[in-house]
């Protein structure tokens, strides 16, 4: 069986030699660098002639049999971030037929017996993909399933039923925790190769930035340690804010800039609305690309109603 499990780590196995040859001085840079774009070439070859092979529209989990695999191809995009080499629209389509299984089994359409907590790594795909809301009901549901309710860690195995004695393997099981952390993590931050950008706090719900809001600081990435807040609060007559405050905390502003996506807003908010970008009114974008630090950039909209109290009888 040839897993691109193994595949995708030898990629970035190929782009972090290249990266160290190029730190270093190393007159062998080149053909490493040479090596890597070859083979990741054939990577995406491979992948379409599976597609083709096996008539399917998304990503196998190995060559040979052609099976669906999500939570693997998810290293796809963390860590190897390999979404320049596979075909877009394959990548989407393995993460929405995911999330469809997901929901059937979350909502007990499907029977389960069990699944393996590895598929914390599929948070962190959703959050890259640009799916805000199904990262934060994944990250949900599967908080649900530490056992016993309240420690922070999963076994290797969760069944449907926590009294069944079944095989449950390591628990904690530290693999599922590092997946945990590094979805998490990327909700806040997370560094995309393609562009040599940092994303900012595209996996935050709106719930995190009410009231005293969202404090990161000392966050450690490859450009430095990032510190930023992010908090909704009432504007006057009747509107709210959302600002997001980056810090100068000796982050160093990656080439493609400092990425930060339209943040959760309340219902009935412009899905473009104007804003200030350190304090120059703009029509805000998508993506707020940051060059400079430290930087402020605020949206603002009517406030959300409140709900009302009981009435009395």
């Amino acid at each position: 069986m040839h897993s691109y499990w193994d595949d995708l780590f030898a990629l970035r196995g190929y782009k972090d030699a290249a990266w160290l040859a190029g730190r270093l001085g190393l007159p062998e840079r080149a053909r490493i660098e040479a090596a890597r774009d070859t083979f990741a070439r054939d990577l995406a070859a491979s992948y379409r002639a599976t597609m083709r092979d096996k008539d399917i529209d998304w990503l196998a989990g190995c060559a040979d049999m052609g099976d669906f695999d999500a939570t693997s191809t998810s290293i796809a995009l963390d860590p190897v971030n390999a979404e320049d080499v596979l075909p877009d629209s394959a990548l989407r389509r393995t993460f929405e037929r995911y999330w469809d299984n997901f929901r059937r089994r979350r909502d007990g359409a499907d029977a389960w017996d069990a699944y393996t907590p590895y598929e914390w790594r599929n948070v962190g795909a959703f959050v890259r993909l640009g799916w805000r809301d199904r990262a934060q009901e994944a990250l949900a549901w599967f908080l649900r399933d530490r056992r016993p309710p309240g420690f922070q860690h999963w076994a290797e195995v969760v069944w449907n039923g926590e009294r069944r004695a079944n095989f449950i393997g390591d628990m904690p099981h530290t693999w599922v925790g590092t997946d945990y952390v590094r979805s998490v993590l990327s909700m806040f931050a997370y560094e995309r190769e393609r562009d040599s950008s940092l994303v900012v706090a595209a996996g935050v719900p709106a719930e995190w930035a009410a009231d005293s809001g969202v404090v990161v600081r000392g966050l450690r990435t490859r450009w430095g340690p990032l510190g930023f807040t992010l908090q909704r609060a009432p504007a006057g007559r009747g509107r709210e804010r959302v600002t997001l405050r980056l810090e100068d905390s000796g982050l160093r502003v990656p080439p493609g800039g400092v990425q930060v996506p339209l943040p959760p807003l309340p219902a009935g908010w412009d899905a473009r609305p104007a804003g200030t970008v350190c304090a120059r009114p703009v029509t805000l974008a998508p993506v707020v690309t940051v060059r400079a630090l430290p930087a402020e950039i605020s949206w603002e909209g009517p406030a959300a109603p409140r709900p009302r109290g009981r009435a009395r009888r």
